[in-house]
Formats: C-alpha cells, sequence, structure tokens
C-alpha cells in the first residue's frame, strides 16, 4: 500500500485481537510498527513471529492510561520520528447503570477515552515537528448506536468519536488527518467466548449475516494510514456488515 513502507507507527492494544491484527498488516505493508500493551511478556508472541518473518516490530509496554507512563514511553520514540498512531487500548466492564460502581464508570473512562488524549498529544508534538501524521481511533458500534448495559463503554467510545473530529479539524492545516474506524461483532476471543444462541440472535441481525474478522479492520486501518487517503479526515469509518449504517 502506497505510503506505509518505512512509515513509524505506534499501534496501542496490540497484544491480542484486532490490535494485533492491524500490527501484522502494517509490518507486512513495510512499516516500522511500535507495538504497545501494560505487560511486554503478552507482546511476546507477536515479536517472535516478527523475528521469524523479518518485520519491524519493536515492543513498546506502558499503561495507556497513566501520563507519565504515556510520558516516558514517547520520548524513547520521539528521536527516531513518529508519522501514524492507531489508539486501540480499550477496555469493558459491562453493568446496567444503576448497578455500576463509580469505579468501572471511571477506569473505562481512563483506558478508553482519556488514554486517546494523552496518546495523541504527545504523538501530535512528534508529527508537527515532521510535518506530516496520520491518527486512527478504534471506537465502535456502541459509541454510534449505544448498548444496553454499556453505558461507561459507549460514552467512552462516543467520547472518541466528538474527539476524533475535533482533533481532525485542528490539526488539518499541519498535515496530520486523523479519523476513526468503528467495528461491528468482530470475532475475537471475546465474541468467540458468547454462548452459542447469543451469536446466532446477534448475527440475524447483521445483514451480511456473519461476524467480522479481525483483518477486515485491519485493512482500513492500514488504507488510513496511508497516503492514497490523504484527503479523508475526521470520518467514521463503519466496520459492522450493515449492523449500523
Amino acid at each position: 500500500m502506497r505510503g506505509l513502507k518505512d512509515m513509524r507507527i505506534l499501534v496501542t492494544g496490540a497484544s491480542r485481537g484486532i490490535g494485533r491484527a492491524i500490527v501484522r498488516r502494517l509490518c507486512m505493508e513495510g512499516a516500522v510498527v511500535y507495538a504497545n500493551a501494560r505487560k511486554e511478556e503478552s507482546l511476546i508472541p507477536l515479536v517472535e513471529e516478527g523475528r521469524e518473518k523479518n518485520w519491524r516490530c519493536i515492543p513498546l509496554p506502558f499503561d495507556v492510561s497513566k501520563k507519565e507512563e504515556v510520558k516516558e514511553a514517547f520520548k524513547r520514540i520521539k528521536d527516531e520520528g513518529l508519522q501514524g498512531l492507531v489508539n486501540n487500548a480499550g477496555i469493558r466492564k459491562d453493568s446496567l447503570l444503576l448497578m455500576m460502581k463509580e469505579e468501572d464508570w471511571d477506569e473505562i473512562i481512563g483506558v478508553n477515552l482519556k488514554s486517546v488524549y494523552l496518546c495523541c498529544k504527545e504523538a501530535v508534538r512528534i508529527m508537527m515537528r515532521g510535518g506530516y501524521g496520520r491518527i486512527v481511533n478504534i471506537v465502535s458500534v456502541a459509541g454510534e448506536a449505544g448498548n444496553p448495559g454499556q453505558t461507561n463503554y459507549s460514552a467512552s467510545k462516543g467520547g472518541i468519536i466528538a474527539f476524533t473530529k475535533s482533533l481532525a479539524k485542528e490539526l488539518a492545516q499541519k498535515n496530520i488527518t486523523v479519523n476513526a474506524v468503528s467495528p461491528g461483532f468482530i470475532r475475537t476471543s471475546m465474541t468467540e467466548s458468547l454462548p452459542e444462541e447469543v451469536k446466532k440472535k446477534i448475527i440475524e441481525n447483521i445483514p451480511l449475516g456473519r461476524f467480522g474478522e479481525p483483518e477486515d479492520v485491519a485493512g482500513i486501518v492500514a488504507f488510513l494510514l496511508s497516503e492514497e487517503a490523504s484527503y479523508i479526515t475526521g470520518e467514521v469509518i463503519k466496520v459492522n456488515g450493515g449492523l449500523y449504517m
């Protein structure tokens, strides 16, 4: 894909699922990828795969919700430059509002939403010095349509969508684009653990009649990071099989 070779890109939440698929796709396109997770050991399988395939995959463990860890991580990579950032890290703690613990609300907002603010702030400083940048934020259909039992998660992802549009307007004149990708139900360990009757009911509501694959999301992310997407900013690209249009 035009524009990804030798591009330096940080992917948060890279140890599994969609994040791992994004790292793999970017590495296959020739990018230098900083793969993030909270614990370095969770990145070992991905890094070992990278060695076997001669990918340039560099582990960068830090907690995306902690300001000092974020700042320290970006200090480690700023001298090499950074052209791309994929904010994928996220967690869920589902509960109906009346039973939701305040600490669960705070943790979801901190990990899912505040982390995007912290990482973007540091990345933009580096990108502005280089005069170029691509930011892709991974959101969710829950942030667009809402979902019972997910007021915290939906609020965090909806917040990222609004953040994406505002930041896109701030950075357009700096040659930095900011977009979001909104997956629906993607085949990961989380969805695979659902009871079969639940999966069947979900699929009945998806026009394409199946769950998506992590690679479906990774392909869109790679496109938005490339030169081919140079005239796209502030957009939310849905990858949900028609579940929410």
